[in-house]
């Protein structure tokens, strides 16, 4: 029997725009080393980093609503508009004043909705019967732009300046806005007699929990390198926010385009497990870093961690969601990873202001060790929930 094919329209549509939204995204994880520019230290970088989130964490449930009720191309619209203007008016930032903390809050009102719009939308295009395998290939295209976002944005600052950045970052927004345009509607239909739970409701629902739990809890510790490894690159002088990243999302890409099948055949949590613990080993690497070999390994342990993590858990939170109600419970899912940012900013910034990087990164490895262990003890009650349900 032919398998339900993945490669449609629709998908090829929303990888690109999502490769594109990414690549804006993703030069910005240069943007501490500008706060630090402009006087700010790893504190107040962190303060600076959560104000993103905040912004990102208060609009998600409008935007869930908004994609339940309203569809998912307007949302995707409205974010890529909002974005493309966002990234354009760092332009007019030239301290750490009040105007800096708006144009944060612009723009993570800008990303929540761009982020979790496509994600939503990559998820009513793959097929239920390949849903591990096809959102881990829909996540290439969010993993390109970690592979060569660093890179890109180091060459610019080698012969370009923070405005040339901010430019092309708005460029690719752009790109992303555009190729948009081309996607049809997909809002989901209410069967008869069927009604939404609404956003609270949604994400209260007990089998989703466990996730909510092991999410949160690797979304904080991703503070470590997507928050500050530009600063301890800066600060020790050890490889590159371009090498790290380029061999973090090489190993994850290469894990989902050529082994996207493993989990659906070994079985998504055998999978799992070994995954967020190469995480934790990663975290562990980077608190011992001296050279640009170790930051290099460092990124193929988190590469292999993030490649196989995220879309398993993804893949397990829409299937446990109401189709009605997926929308919202994406939106929840995607927030988790501003919270993560919210929380781990201020808090892995302060370990690094009191004991130093070496102990961030093993406060870190060991967070993580203590939620996989506490997740995997929750959700065995709901190891009967198939991914392809």
């Amino acid at each position: 029997m032919p398998r339900d094919p993945l490669f449609t329209r629709p998908f090829v549509l929303v990888s690109l725009a999502n490769l594109f939204q990414g690549l804006s995204f993703f030069l910005f994880i240069q943007l501490p080393s500008y706060l630090t520019d402009l006087g700010a230290d790893e504190v107040h970088i962190g303060f600076i980093v959560a104000v993103t989130a905040i912004a990102a964490v208060v609009v998600r449930p409008v935007i869930g609503r908004a994609l339940d009720t309203g569809g998912r191309r307007p949302v995707i619209l409205f974010g890529g508009v909002l974005n493309t203007v966002a990234t354009c008016l760092y332009l007019t930032i030239g301290s750490l004043g009040l105007w800096l903390y708006v144009v944060r809050i612009i723009h993570g009102v800008a990303e929540a909705t761009m982020f979790t719009a496509l994600f939503t939308y990559g998820a009513d295009v793959v097929p239920a019967t390949r849903r591990t395998e096809g959102l881990a290939l829909f996540g290439v295209s969010g993993l390109l732009p970690i592979a060569v976002g660093g890179v890109i944005g180091d060459l610019i600052l080698l012969w370009a300046d923070f405005d040339a950045l901010f430019l092309t970052a708005s460029g690719f927004g752009l790109a992303a806005l555009l190729i948009a345009l081309s996607l049809p509607e997909r809002a989901p239909e209410l069967e008869p007699g069927v009604r939404r739970a609404g956003f609270v409701r949604a994400v209260a629902q007990r089998s989703l929990l466990p996730i909510w739990l092991v999410t949160g809890t690797f979304s904080l510790v991703l503070s470590g390198y997507f928050t500050f490894l530009r600063t301890f690159v800066d600060k020790t002088g050890v490889g590159s926010v371009g090498l790290f990243f380029a061999t973090y999302a090489g190993t994850a890409i290469t894990l989902r385009v050529l082994f996207a099948w493993m989990p659906s055949r070994v079985g998504e949590k055998r999978v799992l497990f070994p995954a967020l613990f190469a995480l934790v080993a990663g975290f562990v690497v980077l608190a011992g870093a001296d050279s640009s070999q170790h930051l290099a390994v460092a990124g193929v342990f988190c590469g292999a961690g993030h490649g196989y993590a995220y879309p398993i858990l993804y893949a397990f939170t829409v299937t446990r969601a109401p189709t009605e109600d997926r929308g919202s419970v994406l939106a929840f899912f995607s927030s988790l990873f501003d919270v993560g940012t919210l929380l781990g900013g201020p808090i892995l910034g302060a370990v690094i202001a009191w004991f130093g990087y070496t102990t961030m990164y093993l406060t870190a490895a060991v967070i993580l060790a203590v939620g996989v262990v506490a997740y995997g003890a929750w959700d065995r009650r709901y190891d009967h929930l198939a991914v392809a349900a």
